[in-house]
């Protein structure tokens, strides 16, 4: 039987490797510079890319036996999708793997915030027992969350908001979702009324050109003094410099992000100076759970080398 090869940019979990096993030889990215990969895919089958290096037009090129890409996770911007179109290459990802994951991440993260446990915890370890009637946290119950962008993600935000927290749920979307409306009471409003009427604020966007830098010094100003956002998406949706600002000047309550503009972020980046802010290094994702599901992207890769249809397709490059 003919064995397949598909190569990994990163690692990923043994579930996802043991299935790729039954039917294909596995290869490792020694680099993911593009030059370096042009010459490591000229006789590769498959590719699965998680976060780390770039499948280009170029690098197509360079592999005239390449049928499938698969997105180890949701997002698709370092697969040139058009590209793979045209030469006739799938594009396959896990859109639910991690939607769990990433919305447990948001209310932890949320109520860091609002119960100023980061703060707690620094006070018993420095023995400042009194600090508990200096920080007065608030309730994630009863409040507003604001969905930036409903999709699958937002969903599991909207979800675990309503039934967990009794939060009134607000999204915006270029699209309505009439059955989660009604799931979680969701009302579906204009970017200016979610920004002005949140109490806590979910960035769930997808990176694009119409959505990066959608939240800027302005968009900020709309927001309630009491209110905190959260960027569990894309660093580059949200203006780094303009959230320092605010933040800083306390214009908002708080912010915490999972991601960052520049990624890895260093350790004296400006917004980590910030005790309203708190920050985690792109783990939203991160748990035993998701990295099993996400690593079942093997699945389709198989599936469309053998000659059948993927499940989860991105494109469709034979229409």
């Amino acid at each position: 039987m003919k064995r397949f090869k598909v190569m990994l940019y990163e690692d990923i979990h043994e579930e996802g490797k043991a299935i790729l096993r039954e039917k294909a030889e596995i290869l490792f990215a020694e680099h993911l510079d593009e030059a370096s990969l042009m010459e490591q895919v000229k006789d590769i089958d498959a590719i699965i890319v998680r976060g780390s290096g770039k499948v280009t037009r170029k690098l197509m090129a360079s592999a005239p036996r390449l049928k499938v890409i698969g997105r180890h996770g949701v997002g698709i911007e370092n697969i040139d999708l058009e590209a793979a179109t045209e030469k006739g290459i799938w594009v396959v990802n896990t859109p639910e793997a991690n939607n769990n994951s990433v919305a447990e991440h948001f209310f932890g993260l949320a109520l860091m915030l609002s119960k100023m446990l980061k703060k707690g915890d620094l006070a018993l370890r420095e023995g400042r027992w009194q600090a508990r009637n200096e920080y007065i946290g608030h309730e994630l119950h009863g409040k507003t969350l604001g969905i930036l962008g409903f999709g699958q993600i937002g969903k599991a935000v909207g979800r675990m908001g309503h039934k967990g927290f009794d939060m009134k749920i607000l999204y915006y979307d270029i699209a309505r979702y009439a059955e989660m409306e009604k799931e979680v009471k969701a009302e579906r409003v204009s970017l200016e009324e979610i920004l002005s009427r949140s109490d806590y604020l979910s960035i769930n966007l997808p990176e694009s050109l119409e959505t990066k830098g959608l939240i800027k010094e302005r968009e900020f100003g709309l927001m309630k003094p009491t209110a905190f956002i959260l960027n569990l998406a894309r660093g580059p949706i949200w203006d780094e410099k303009a959230l320092y600002k605010v933040l800083r000047e306390r214009r908002i309550a708080g912010a915490a992000s999972d991601v960052f503009e520049v990624e890895p972020a260093t350790k004296d980046h400006p917004l980590l100076q910030l005790d309203n802010f708190i920050g985690t290094p792109h783990m939203g994702a991160r748990t035993e759970e998701a990295l099993k599901r996400m690593s079942r992207v093997a699945l389709d890769i198989l599936r469309v080398l053998e000659g059948k249809d993927p499940v989860y397709p991105i494109n469709k490059p034979f229409a």
